[in-house]
């Protein structure tokens, strides 16, 4: 069969013709080797002009479509289409791989940069998205990654002159972006008046943030910053495509086919018009351009690439040609020169020299072209065409020799016959027609017959034959010339084919894939000579085939390096690893699934836990010995430690044993199968790899068992291998997922350093070079591979066996005393020897499989299957020694015996003078070098274990297993196995007899059998079943009877002394699965496996019926059952998913013992009554645990794993008897409901929903059409059609607003400067204010803006970097990181754009940003907090999870995420001395968290230990030494933690919750806030010792009744306070004294805002009922009354001396300014009061109301206040009021857009427009009306501009809006969307805002954020 093996010749690629022009731009470069770079398909180029020949990089797996050149242009960086498209960086001189970027963009990646100094490269994808992307790319890693645009980018570019700057541009767009922490954050190009908005095709950056792009239309736009500066009009007269910048200039390029250089300040220097060039043509487009010296490089739309010499500009070099855009079918080859002839769908043909790599003829046809032929005697050129017809040319000019049109479908093949004279043409019609060539063409034969288009033909040798493919894959054979159809087999046999170029029949069958029916193959032909036929398909792999090539899925050599069919004669697999490739480590339910199983059943189970439960038990327990060890699917895996302890692995347990003392010690991190194992080059780490959906790696410490890193988020399913560096600074690992995934790892930082697929088929091993950290080899079934890092990639290679073997399968593998020289294991029990890639020879080394292998210094030892370890000499040239594993050299001191001689040896390890080796069999030896084996740890070998039996009155046991063996275990302090004994069948049970002399076993035929229990022989045996047995029982006392359950439903009791069957129990259901007798020996329990609970009576086998509540009475001898009310509680609340497998209790019936499907061994309470009890449950099993049984004196307990075949002794340890040591077993699954009582700010700080700015709606009522929507009523004049005259004789029209006193120049305000805010957020947040500076300044927030406010003066600062709220705040308190501080604010959801949730860490001084943090907390940032070093910063967010992420912001870089809770989480902090551990508490909820390298391990608090104690709702955290953690409660309590448990518990150390706490780093005492009433004694505020024992209290004297402290920090005497109220008051240590520092009002909206008519104060009247008096100057509250009613309004009079107060119920109040007295107050309405206005000449009061009305007020008549008259007819209600300047009109604006004028005070209805536009009005504060519709935004559909005001000056207004912006206009301003400045800080809704006297401020006030801002005002210079 020669086709079995692949063809010994190989293709090398030697030539591409052409250049991508179409669809790319930008991707044709000069390297610094003068060569030139660019792309074409798959294919990067590097062409050297000179040598006129090509490197190419081959890296992609599809087509390429962009390029971008290393600064120093070496290296190149190419993006790929695709579904996971790829950037490689590459050396364009050794054309290999330097770094792969995977696994972040989908669909291709459409633009890449290089920043200045060439470390950071930025892409951009083709997602919906259009992501950008910036990376590290020589670490292969992401830095940062945001949304890109809406549509296309086109091009983008690093700005070469400011840091941290990126421009990108495309479809209608130009941005800005800033890269700062991991944030990129654009800002949109301002086209302005300056230009047109359009597409802009490519860019350059210059000086002095100068950026020129080329748009569209063929003009130039010169931004300056963000804004369009200028534009350089008609550069081309079409679109610009590419631009680029040298040191000289920068040179343009179009579609109008010229070239442009112009100089640095964009000035023209020359064009040069390739169309008027010799080589041009009409339509030449441009669309790369490069200019380097005095050469220009050109690439085209129809890909030819031009050198320009610059000063012979008008004779352009012709380098390099290609068809252009259309697909490309048409190839024949000359019969006698070296000329390839190609035809495209771009019309033209074109003849190629093969030899000089060139282009020698081209002609332009009229229609696509298909297909090409040429006659043998070289002359004629035959052309099908698309349209059905062909055309011959003459070969050597190109003419026309005929024509001919017969068809009308593409013409897809023709063929000329060997001897010249017919040409045979294929049409898509199904016809084949034979033209004759000498009769001028003329039309001899047709074949018909085919019923789909025709694809390939040949002809015969003799030219008498013609066979064709069609579409539907059918091969016909037609006589020729006629066209008869042959179909006699015996003819066919005999026709020689001249070619063959068909891709079905008998001798090409074996290029199909094993089972693929499509058809992919486009293309075939042979080479008789070379016996070797190659073919090309749609997936663009050209692979060499045999020929003749019969079978299916035969060998080839394709261009990928990989053939797919690696099945050379490879002998068949060898038993074992056959078996072990069938495993597959896949779980129902993964672990990881857990926490989400059981929120689902939470819901269901809402009803049952209203029960008070019973507490866990006091006992635990403790891992003791475990008997086992994986040896059956795992290799390499057993090691000894630096001080010669052994460490391996089983179940999920990673075990150290000490062999002196025969003790062990676990690490139990896992929670589910470890499958491999490696120790870190100093012997003191190791690392493990366990199954799961995620499956993590676990790096630890042998000596203190505590996880040093965790690696995960890159597997599947689990991982079957790892291995350290030689360094031990990284780790390999590779997954069992479907392509067997390798990472390379840094595990200390926890970081994936790369990532690539390794093989369809298992990889057994991974081993780095220890020479080389780059380099590793993977070994497996069918594969050996050599791989080397590239970025985050990694390339691999497979090594070549060349003539020495077969592709074999590795099991094992080493590197040698070179990084050359690698070693490899076959399963065929050869050594291979490799040489780089290279296979140098083979040795035999054992009989069967080589499983094992070990380098040492001077040689090497293998272990195989047949079970001898063998030392060899370093070349592998001799055998040194050979040991045997043989009973016979078994050592005295043994612990246990061997099963067998010889079992197959998995894993072997040198140290301290001997070789240690693990078996098959699950057993560990370690063989002296002299000889001697010892015997040190074993298990059961495969196969599930269920049996077990303690002994009545000594510490042994007995197991049986499918593994066909019976053993007893001594489980005192020898810890071995004391005998053993093969069975003829496996056991699932077995039982002591009461005397302990007798052993019972039950097999799986159905037999059973009694041994002696001391040497294990056979007593008597029994087979009356065919099922499984599955549970055996004596009676109790003497053991008269013997209980046998089987799986056919029966339990069969017999009499011991008679060894008869005396009875029969019949009635269950399903088989049987636990039996129990109760203490006379008379009544059985049985449980069945469909869950019923049954009882019998013995010995006749009789059915009882007992109630559920008798069973508990009556006395069992045993309890094994898993049913019943005596233990509902032990059923997990995912009972649908897990079963529980088994139960014991202890013999003093207080605790029972279970174990089920998920690996849980549980203790609990009993009886355990109730649904889910509560419990204590421990992780070391696996998978199920099967049996669990307690030893007679209740001192042990002994549980089994089923699959995981391990025996693990526990020791039970008793509430007395443990110091009060804390155990690692998880509480239960629900949490208990009580959690310490309601808070009323606590359920509001937890159900407080935020929204974020961009999605605020409108905070009034309002309906109707908006007034930017609103049709314009036609004037008065223009509907009686009056046509005025241009000048008019009247009057001029007067001001629109009466100017006050600004002086004798109006000058405009170009400017605003927020220079104060009164408030501060105290009413949800917390720990928000800080000292810095030693305690002259005090940081905090309110709104988006950061506030530094200086203690002595009042003078503020601002930090207004947020766009939306800020939510927390801290203090990096690291000596090293002065004055910073994080931010974290509100978000949308967490898409990396720029409204997604962030952190900012800024400088408080110098308001400078260090880094943006964008996160995956969507909602919000709620709590942050820096590490001791200050390197590190934690956030929690608002997301359902409540995610916990740990960043280093200074690189931006997030190490670690995770969920944190299903409730909210209000405070985390890190320990103040630790990088690693920190806290989080929240509803119902405290965790300690570690950090371990990338992952987040928490424990939650334990309670148990401290009687009563409830888990509470934790609201504040502070820490003190030796590990003491404390927790403010809702109750007032203080819990104090140590590590995570519960030691004491702080009772009433507040009366009611404890909001905030504070560590005081330099003195360890602590500070707590909470909400109490003032009282002699007590405090809000409390100054405690470091452990929380003595405390002094502190009032504060804000005369509230409650005083609510949300934030507190201690500075040098003093205490910051910060309250719900929103003051922070500081508080003397030594004299108590407060001083109010900040005030604010406490709940908004502040709805009324009012300025003082001469002076420098204003007043607020709020929502929390009081009005508050503020001075600008002094930067103080001066007031505040209390009003007791929320206000909605406040008005000054025109002389300052009265106030008039309007209310939320309708009264309204008139106060004296003087007194405070009031002068009179009023209630005519039910409704808000929504305005108040007096009159300027101070006569009337307005009152406008939500009752749709204003009242008017005459002010002369006194303090009675008698409503004199009111306007009616308001459409709804009122919003603002204005007067005239002569009091005699008001305008009214209402809720639904419209505005009305009235006259005062009869309240009529004004409708003349004439009279109207008349009027000149003393203020203007309405947001309607003609002269401010240009302040509506087109953004406004749910949101509304809600205030304005126009300045005294009468030419400035100010708006706010529900944004939260404050925006600056001109007055008027009539025209729509008029242009603006605008001002964030406010949170969403300004609800008012207003100008100060003259001018000098505006003051405006905040809904949702309770705030006034005071803004300075900045008037244009004269």
């Amino acid at each position: 069969m020669a086709a079995r093996s692949a063809p010994s010749c190989h293709l090398r690629l030697e030539w591409v013709y052409g250049y991508r022009g179409h669809q790319c731009r930008n991707n044709l470069y000069y390297t610094a080797a003068k060569e030139i770079v660019y792309f074409v398909a798959g294919v990067g180029v590097v062409y050297s002009p000179r040598e006129h020949r090509q490197k190419f990089y081959r890296g992609h797996s599809d087509d390429i479509i962009s390029l971008a050149l290393h600064p120093e242009r070496v290296l190149v960086a190419t993006g790929q289409v695709g579904k996971e498209p790829y950037i490689c960086v590459w050396d364009s001189y050794t054309v290999q791989t330097v770094s792969i970027l995977k696994d972040v963009h989908t669909h291709g990646i459409a633009c890449l940069a290089f920043d200045l100094d060439g470390q950071r490269l930025v892409s951009v994808g083709l997602d919906s998205k259009n992501a950008v992307c910036v990376w590290d790319w020589k670490r292969g890693k992401m830095l940062s990654m945001a949304p890109g645009h809406t549509d296309r980018i086109f091009d983008i570019s690093w700005d070469l002159y400011q840091p941290n700057k990126l421009v990108s541009c495309g479809v209608k767009h130009i941005k800005f972006w800033s890269l700062c922490g991991n944030a990129l954050t654009p800002k949109r190009g301002v086209f302005g008046k300056t230009g047109d908005l359009q597409t802009i095709l490519c860019l350059a950056c210059a000086r002095d943030e100068l950026t020129y792009s080329g748009a569209l239309n063929g003009d130039i736009y010169v931004w300056k910053g963000v804004n369009l500066i200028r534009t350089i009009q008609g550069a081309h007269t079409a679109g610009i495509f590419s631009m680029n910048a040298c040191e000289e200039g920068f040179a343009t390029g179009g579609r109008d086919g010229c070239i442009r250089l112009w100089d640095l300040t964009f000035k023209p220097i020359t064009v040069i018009d390739l169309r008027e060039t010799e080589q041009g043509y009409k339509g030449l487009s441009v669309r790369s351009v490069c200019w380097r010296g005095d050469h220009i490089l050109v690439g085209t739309q129809d890909s030819e690439i031009f050198e320009i010499v610059v000063h012979e500009r008008n004779k352009p070099f012709l380098l390099m040609q290609g068809h252009c855009e259309g697909e490309l079918w048409a190839l024949a080859v000359h019969p006698t020169k070296p000329l390839a002839v190609t035809g495209s769908d771009d019309r033209s043909v074109r003849i190629w020299s093969l030899v000089d790599h060139a282009l020698i003829a081209r002609c332009n046809m009229e229609e696509p072209i298909r297909c090409a032929a040429v006659n043998v005697d070289g002359i004629h050129l035959a052309l099908g065409m698309k349209d059905g017809s062909f055309t011959v040319l003459r070969v050597r000019d190109m003419t026309e020799v005929v024509h001919v049109k017969d068809r009308k479908e593409a013409i897809h093949e023709l063929k000329y016959s060997p001897d010249g004279t017919y040409l045979a043409v294929g049409c898509n019609d199904s016809s084949v027609d034979i033209y004759g060539v000498a009769q001028r063409y003329k039309k001899v034969g047709e074949c018909v017959g085919s019923l789909s288009f025709i694809t390939h033909m040949d002809w015969s040798s003799d030219s008498r034959y013609l066979q064709t493919n069609d579409g539907s894959g059918k091969r016909l054979l037609y006589k020729m010339p006629g066209g008869k159809e042959v179909t006699s087999k015996e003819e066919i046999k005999g026709i020689h084919w001249a070619s063959w170029t068909c891709v079905s029949g008998l001798e090409v069958n074996g290029i199909w894939p094993k089972y693929s029916d499509i058809n992919d193959i486009n293309s075939v032909d042979g080479n008789y000579a070379g016996q070797v036929l190659v073919t090309a398909d749609d997936y663009g792999v050209v692979k060499l085939f045999r020929y003749p090539c019969l079978r299916k899925e035969s060998l080839a050599e394709s261009n990928s390096d990989e053939s797919d069919s690696d099945l050379s004669d490879v002998p068949e697999l060898d038993s074992e690893i056959e078996q072990e490739t069938q495993l597959t480590y896949h779980r129902q339910v993964y672990k990881e699934d857990l926490p989400q199983l059981k929120e689902q059943c939470k819901e269901k189970q809402k009803s049952a836990t209203s029960k008070r439960r019973e507490r866990a038990p006091g006992n635990s327990i403790r891992l003791h010995f475990i008997h086992g060890y994986r040896g059956y699917d795992c290799r390499s895996n057993l090691f000894y430690t630096q001080i010669g302890e052994i460490v391996y692995h089983v179940a999920a347990v990673g075990v150290i044993y000490n062999r002196q003392q025969n003790t062990q010690r676990f690490y139990l991190g896992h929670d589910d199968d470890i499958l491999c194992l490696a120790i870190h080059p100093l012997k003191d780490y190791v690392a493990t790899g366990q199954v799961g959906r995620d499956p993590s790696i676990h790096v630890w410490d042998t000596e203190t068992i505590k996880p040093l890193s965790i690696l995960k988020g890159y597997h599947q399913y689990g991982i079957c291998a790892v291995d350290f560096s030689a360094d031990g600074k990284r780790l390999a690992s590779v997954g069992i997922d479907d392509s067997h995934t390798i990472v390379l790892w840094d595990w200390k930082k926890g970081e994936k350093l790369s990532v690539a697929r390794g093989s369809k088929d298992k990889i057994f091993v991974v081993k780095m070079n220890p020479y080389v950290p780059d380099k590793l080899i993977t070994a497996g079934i069918k594969h050996m591979k050599f791989w080397r890092r590239a970025g985050g990639g990694l390339i691999g290679r497979k090594g070549h066996t060349g003539t020495l073997g077969k592709n074999d399968t590795m099991m094992c593998a080493v590197y040698g005393w070179t990084e050359e020289m690698a070693f490899s294991g076959t399963s065929t029990g050869d050594v291979c020897i490799w040489r780089d890639v290279f296979l140098v020879k083979t040795v035999k080394a054992h009989d069967g499989p080589v499983f094992s292998m070990h380098a040492l210094e001077k040689g090497f030892v293998t272990g195989g299957k047949d079970g001898v370890v063998a030392l060899w000499d370093d070349s592998f040239e001799r055998c040194l020694k050979t040991y045997a594993i043989k009973r016979a050299d078994l050592a005295p001191g043994s612990k246990g015996l061997l099963l067998e001689d010889n079992p197959s040896i998995r894993a072997i390890s040198l140290g301290h003078g001997h070789i240690l080796v693990g078996t098959k069999n699950g057993e560990i030896l370690e063989v002296d070098k002299s000889g001697p084996i010892t015997l040190l740890v074993q298990g059961h070998m495969e196969g599930e274990v269920w049996g077990l039996a303690t002994h009545p009155y000594l510490p042994i046991c007995a197991t049986v297993s499918d593994d066909k063996t019976l053993r007893i275990w001594d489980l005192s302090p020898s810890h071995c196995m004391l005998a053993v004994r093969k069975l003829k069948k496996g056991g699932r049970c077995c039982c002591f007899s009461p005397d302990g002399k007798a052993l019972a076993v039950g097999l799986n035929d159905g037999s059973f059998l009694m041994a002696n229990a001391d040497t294990l022989e056979d007593l008597v045996s029994f087979h009356h079943r065919k099922d499984i047995i599955s549970d055996i029982q004596f009676s109790p006392g003497s053991g008269k009877y013997l209980a046998v359950a089987s799986h056919d439903s029966f339990i069969d009791i017999y009499s011991v002394m008679s060894s008869k069957r005396v009875g029969v129990c019949k009635g269950a259901t399903s088989c049987i699965t636990h039996i129990d007798w109760d203490a006379r020996g008379k009544l059985l329990q049985v449980n069945t496996g469909a869950k019923e609970q049954l009882f019998f009576e013995a010995p006749r086998g009789k059915k009882q019926t007992i109630p559920s509540v008798e069973v508990e009475k009556i006395s069992w001898a045993s309890w094994t059952s898993v049913l019943g009310l005596c233990c509902e509680g032990i059923w997990p609340i995912i009972g649908e998913v897990t079963d529980v497998t088994a139960s014991c209790l202890t013999s003093d019936k207080m605790v029972l013992a279970t174990g089920d499907d998920l690996g849980f061994v549980k203790l609990f309470r009993y009886p355990a009554k109730g649904k889910f009890g509560k419990f204590k449950k421990y992780v070391a099993h696996s998978t199920h645990v099967t049996n669990v049984r307690w030893t007679y004196d209740d001192s042990m307990l002994v549980t089994l794993g089923g699959a995981d075949m391990s025996l693990m002794v526990w020791t039970n340890e008793m509430e007395s008897y443990r110091e009060k040591k804390s155990y690692d077993s998880e509480e239960s699954d629900i949490d208990s409901e009580e959690d310490g009582g309601y808070d009323s700010d606590v359920t509001r700080e937890n159900e407080i929903s935020y929204t974020i700015r961009a999605l605020s709606t409108n905070i009034r009522p309002m309906f109707g059409v908006k007034p930017h929507l609103q049709q314009k009523e036609p004037s008065v004049d223009e509907r009686q059609g009056v046509v005025r005259p241009p000048v008019s004789r009247a009057p001029p029209q007067p001001e629109k607003l009466q100017s006050n006193n600004v002086g004798k120049k109006k000058r405009p305000i170009e400017d605003l400067v927020l220079e104060l805010a009164f408030g501060y957020r105290g009413r949800d947040c917390r720990n928000n204010a800080h000292y810095l500076n030693d305690g002259e300044d005090i940081i905090y927030h309110t709104a988006s803006v950061g506030i530094l406010h200086n203690v002595a003066t009042g003078t503020q600062s601002f930090y207004q970097e947020h766009n939306d709220d800020i939510l927390c705040l801290t203090v990096n308190q690291h000596p090293k990181f002065i004055n910073i501080v994080a931010t974290g604010q509100v978000g949308d959801s967490a898409d990396m754009s720029a409204t997604a949730p962030s952190v900012h860490i800024w400088d408080a001084v110098s308001k400078q940003t260090l880094s943006v943090l964008r996160c995956s907390h969507s909602k919000g940032v709620c709590a942050v907090s820096f590490s001791a070093t200050g390197k590190l910063l934690l956030s929690v967010g608002l997301d359902p999870e409540h995610t916990v992420t740990i960043w280093r912001w200074q690189e931006g870089a997030r190490i670690a995420s995770k969920a944190g809770h299903n409730q909210r989480i209000f405070v985390a902090e890190f320990r103040p001395d630790s990088d690693t551990q920190f806290v989080s508490v929240g509803i119902k909820h405290v965790k300690f968290w570690t950090l371990a390298g990338r992952a987040l391990l928490s424990k939650k608090g334990l309670l148990s230990t401290l009687e009563d104690a409830r888990m509470q709702t934790m609201l504040a955290v502070a820490f003190g030494a030796n590990n003491l953690t404390f927790t403010g409660t809702i109750s007032g309590d203080v819990y104090v933690w140590k590590e995570h448990v519960l030691c004491r518990v702080v009772a009433r150390a507040h009366n009611g919750p404890v909001f905030a706490m504070y560590t005081t780093l330099r003195d360890g005492l602590i500070v707590t806030g909470g909400k109490e009433r003032p009282s002699k004694e007590g405090g809000a505020v409390k100054l405690w010792d470091q452990e929380l024992r003595r405390c002094r209290a502190f009032r504060l004297e804000t005369g509230q009744v409650t005083d609510c402290v949300r934030s507190v920090c201690r500075g040098k005497g003093k205490i910051l306070v910060g309250t719900r109220n929103a003051e922070i008051i500081e508080v003397g240590e030594k004299n108590a004294a407060c001083n109010i520092l900040v005030n604010g009002h406490v709940d908004g909206p502040i709805w009324g805002l009012a300025t003082h008519p001469s002076r420098d104060f204003f007043l607020s009247a709020a929502e929390d009922g009081t009005v508050r008096l503020w001075d600008i100057a002094d930067k103080k509250m001066l007031n505040k009354v209390n009003l007791g009613h929320a206000a909605r309004t406040v008005c000054y009079s025109p002389e300052g001396d009265m106030v008039a107060i309007g209310m939320k119920n309708g009264e309204f109040i008139i106060l004296l300014v003087s007194s405070l007295k009031i002068w009179g107050k009023k209630r005519d309405r039910r409704c808000a009061i929504h305005d108040i206005r007096f009159s300027p000449d101070s006569r009337y009061l307005a009152v406008g109301s939500s009752e749709n009305s204003v009242d008017f007020y005459d002010l002369t008549l006194g303090p009675t206040l008698n409503r004199i008259s009111y306007c009616k007819d308001i459409p709804s209600f009122v919003i603002q009021m204005d007067f005239s300047a002569d009091s005699r009109h008001l305008q009214v604006s209402s809720g639904c857009y419209k505005r009305h004028v009235y006259e005062v005070p009869s309240g009529k209805h004004l409708v003349d427009h004439a009279v109207i536009d008349r009027i000149t009005w003393a203020t203007w504060t309405s947001t309607l009306g003609d002269e401010v519709m240009g302040i509506w935004s087109r953004h406004a559909e749910k949101a509304d501009v809600t205030c304005a005001c126009v300045s005294h000056s009468g030419i400035t207004l100010v708006t706010g809006d529900d944004f939260g912006m404050v925006k600056l206009y001109d007055f008027p301003c009539p025209e729509k969307f008029a242009k603006h400045k605008r001002f964030l800080g406010h949170s969403p809704h300004v609800t008012n805002i207003r100008f100060t006297s003259g001018d000098r401020h505006v003051v405006s006030a905040g809904g949702d954020d309770c705030s006034l801002f005071v803004w300075k005002c900045v008037h244009m210079p004269h």
